[in-house]
């Protein structure tokens, strides 16, 4: 269901940046690598529905997965959701409904439908399936990128609940690059990785304040965490300034429009806050996001807003 995506080298600075194109895949972004295997995980179990929770773009790779397996499909999204994402998710057979303030309220709704159906529960980023199937983008990367010289020494990522960062690590470790700093990217409104650094446990962030909802995940992932015991992680945090400024700058670059999360973590490197000679990006996409929403926020930013800028 996924496709392999173009990796493509790009000069900015001093830094030879690879680029791994995730936004190219046909739902806008890497989540169908996992989402595609967890489905396929629930119809060899027997499953003839999912329930899915997400800011969007997991809710449509799990639409997708299952339009193409023949199973019904509920998403719950938050009531932030743009219709954009909403109208999307009913194109590809999707039933919508919109409920709570944030992913964790829409999260419980989805939960709550399971239990009362029977409907078999995609997570959006916390299953070992869904890590398996994202770790797949680091062995293409690791198969093109054949000679030592060629390899990154850093590997970039933005950080939402955890699951990309998960099944990033798992490839890396696959494929001999398990000396390779991770850079893990958030803006500061949507930080639960940072958090959990910093108080040495996954902690609940009291909100989300960042137009990065996609990052919407007021807690990550245990099994994130855990892996910043295991592997060095370099935490990252953005203003929405500056993933935005990600955003446009990736637009003007390569006609192709991220999600701000996704820009965040171009951002990154844009902004020269990666220390390393040839780093890899995972331009993990995002299809909540169109020419109108990006000066919409952009207009939103022009004056600092709760501090956040």
């Amino acid at each position: 269901m996924y496709r392999n995506t173009p990796l493509l080298e790009q000069r900015i600075g001093r830094q030879d940046v690879l680029l791994k194109l995730e936004c190219d895949q046909p739902t806008g972004s890497f989540k169908l690598r996992g989402m595609s295997r967890l489905c396929e995980h629930a119809a060899r179990g027997g499953a003839s529905s999912v329930v899915s929770s997400s800011g969007g773009n997991a809710g449509l790779a799990a639409a997708f997965a299952a339009r193409s397996l023949k199973l019904l499909c509920r998403v719950v999204v938050p009531e932030t959701t743009p219709l954009l994402t909403v109208r999307r998710l009913e194109a590809l057979g999707a039933e919508v409904l919109q409920q709570g303030a944030d992913w964790n309220g829409a999260d419980r709704v989805a939960r709550e439908i399971c239990r009362d159906s029977g409907a078999f529960y995609v997570h959006p980023f916390d299953h070992p399936e869904l890590w398996r199937g994202h770790a797949s983008l680091i062995e293409e990367c690791a198969a093109e990128l054949v000679e030592p010289a060629q390899a990154p020494d850093a590997v970039v990522v933005a950080v939402g609940g955890g699951g990309l960062l998960c099944g990033v690590l798992s490839g890396m470790h696959a494929v001999g690059w398990a000396h390779v700093p991770l850079v893990a990217v958030e803006t500061r409104g949507a930080a639960s990785l940072h958090a959990a650094m910093a108080a040495g446990k996954p902690t609940e962030l009291p909100a989300i304040e960042t137009i990065a909802i996609t990052m919407g995940a007021r807690q990550v992932a245990e099994r994130a965490f855990q892996w910043t015991k295991e592997h060095p992680v370099q935490s990252v945090l953005l203003t929405d300034r500056q993933a935005l400024s990600g955003c446009r700058r990736f637009a003007d670059d390569h006609r192709r429009l991220v999600e701000p999360a996704c820009g965040a973590a171009l951002s990154a490197v844009y902004e020269g806050l990666v220390e390393a000679r040839r780093p890899l990006v995972v331009v993990c996409g995002g299809a909540g996001v169109n020419l109108e929403m990006l000066e919409r926020w952009t207009a939103q930013l022009a004056e600092p807003i709760d501090g956040r800028q």
